[in-house]
């Protein structure tokens, strides 16, 4: 790999921060839908359960397009890389602003979400080249709270637009923001940052490494468990507890900071208690909120509660994967992140397929208790992989 042509403290930190923008923006773009379902089910005239399958579709085409887009774009510079994929979402969210109808909407994001797939993966690996070693853990994880700050700051913000000045006007401030995003990294990301060459031997060698295999087995569980009831949050809020908009608006910005605390913390401590401890504690947190969502459904606070509960784990417990992926086999880093956004990616459309046939035939109460199931095994099998994790981490 090469290094970057200005390597200053100033310069490695500002860049830190527009990769994790960067993420902000991936984030909202991918999220954006479940802060709308109510408005775009409405206002298009499809079931809130289609409108989802804005989620589930989108999901299947990340799953996809991650891996395939590191195999073809790991010889390109990750600075023209990283910002032209941002001009992508920023483009692909205002046109969404302009669709008239569902169809159109969900070819657009289809096409935005292919090409948007690989920002996340080589975000993280980008963020691996800019610093030692012994600082990748928890650089990684900072630039990961862009997706948490796409939950505190960005789904709130989604929901309270969409509510009030219709689904349109919110797509077009992701836009802006993604347009905010390219100048970010166009400005601070250093330039001359080259990854690893991914090739078909890349693939293989992943493919033989148990320990890279069983963490990617986690990412799946553990977001088909959490999809399965954020997809249909809002609505299953609005119908269980009776609630409006403004009030799920707030479980939406509860879950998000929330977020942003627990990954705030764990990146600090994750160089110290390592990986996998830390790993555990977040996937636990989830765990034990969407146990609470499941047990409390209906009732408003108790669900706000396990939500807040939830939310310090969901985005830490991701970043963690990213950390032990790429302390796993350092040298296959950009494709082990890219392969898990991918699964992450299946995760969300398995989660959101089961969540969404539960809702469609009125089985509400049964989601949380899929979700469960789901991160339960997340968990068992994070505790399980503790012996031949050592020697990685």
């Amino acid at each position: 790999m090469k290094n970057p042509d200005s390597d200053s403290p100033l310069h490695r930190r500002f860049a830190r921060t527009a990769l994790m923008f960067g993420n902000l923006v991936t984030g909202c773009s991918v999220l954006a839908p479940a802060g709308m379902l109510i408005e775009l089910s409405s206002d298009l005239g499809v079931t809130v359960h289609a409108a989802g399958l804005l989620i589930t579709f989108g999901a299947v085409v990340l799953c996809i397009g991650s891996p395939l887009t590191a195999w073809l774009t790991s010889r390109i510079e990750r600075r023209t890389l990283l910002t032209s994929t941002l001009a992508v979402l920023a483009l692909g969210n205002i046109a969404s602003a302009f669709a008239p109808d569902y169809a159109s909407l969900l070819i657009i994001r289809l096409i935005m979400l292919g090409i948007g797939a690989l920002y996340t993966p080589q975000a993280a690996g980008t963020a691996a080249l800019i610093v030692s070693p012994e600082k990748r853990g928890g650089t990684i994880a900072y630039v990961f709270l862009g997706w948490s700050l796409a939950a505190a700051i960005g789904l709130p913000l989604i929901t309270f637009m969409a509510s009030r000045y219709g689904w349109r006007v919110a797509y077009g401030g992701i836009g802006a923001a993604g347009a905010l995003g390219f100048i970010l990294l166009a400005w601070r990301l250093p330039a001359g940052l080259v990854g690893a060459r991914v090739d078909l031997k890349t693939w293989i060698d992943l493919a033989g490494n148990r320990a890279i295999m069983v963490l990617l087995l986690i990412t799946t569980l553990l977001m088909s468990g959490q999809f399965a009831v954020f997809t249909f949050m809002g609505p299953l809020l609005a119908k269980l507890t009776r609630v409006g908009s403004d009030a799920v608006g707030l479980v939406f910005a509860i879950y998000g900071l929330c977020g942003f605390t627990g990954i705030a913390i764990v990146s600090r401590i994750v160089d110290s208690w390592g990986a996998y401890k830390t790993s555990v504690l977040c996937i636990s947190l989830v765990l034990a909120g969407i146990t609470g969502w499941g047990l409390s459904a209906g009732n408003y606070p108790l669900m706000a509660g396990s939500v807040a509960i939830w939310g310090l784990g969901f985005a830490s417990s991701n970043s963690m994967q990213q950390v032990r992926l790429v302390s796993a086999a350092p040298a296959l880093a950009s494709a082990s992140v890219s392969l898990n956004t991918s699964v992450l990616y299946v995760g969300q459309a398995i989660g959101s397929a089961i969540g969404g046939l539960l809702y469609a035939r009125e089985l509400l109460y049964g989601i949380g208790y899929a979700g469960m199931a789901f991160v339960a095994l997340a968990l068992m099998t994070a505790i399980s992989t503790r012996g031949f994790t050592r020697a990685k981490n």
